[in-house]
């Protein structure tokens, strides 16, 4: 007989519970999530956008492929083969090119070929004094370079 006691018991509960804003919950609704709009990027250059990346590329000052999509409205196999142009023209050059991340940034005044005659001189005493561009080559260059100046003073002295 106490199991009969019990029952009412039970109901009042449920029955201050649902009172009080409780009770059985209902299930939760899951939402869909948030409907992104769908890109509709040019998979192929018209004339107009072509001009307008050649113009404006070279002057960013962070240039990747993502940015180029986004602010021209074409594919990321266009905006890698309009880098690859403009590198190859020598308006941008590469900071990081890594197999997952492409960076590249406008090419300045020492960068450009021909502009500057002095950026000239400089190269080709590298590559003369330097070999294979390392740092023992070019600290073995530097050594070179020192003792001749040691050999020219020397001369000069006793002279």
């Amino acid at each position: 007989m106490p199991a009969k006691a019990a029952q009412p018991k039970k109901k009042e509960k449920e029955a201050s519970a649902s009172s009080s804003g409780g009770g059985k919950a209902k299930k939760k609704k899951w939402s869909k999530g948030k409907v992104r709009d769908k890109l509709n990027n040019m998979v192929l250059f018209d004339k107009a956008t072509y001009d307008k990346c050649v113009k404006d590329m070279p002057q960013y000052k962070l240039i990747t492929p993502a940015i180029v999509c986004e602010r021209f409205k074409v594919r990321g196999s266009l905006a890698r083969q309009i880098i690859r142009e403009l590198v190859n023209r020598g308006l941008i050059r590469a900071v990081v090119k890594h197999s997952r991340q492409e960076i590249y940034t406008r090419a300045t005044k020492e960068d450009a070929p021909g502009e500057q005659d002095g950026g000239k001189d400089g190269q080709t005493e590298k590559k003369e004094g330097g070999g294979g561009g390392g740092k023992k080559s070019g600290k073995k260059a530097a050594k070179e370079e020192a003792a001749a100046a040691a050999a020219a003073a020397a001369e000069e002295a006793t002279s």
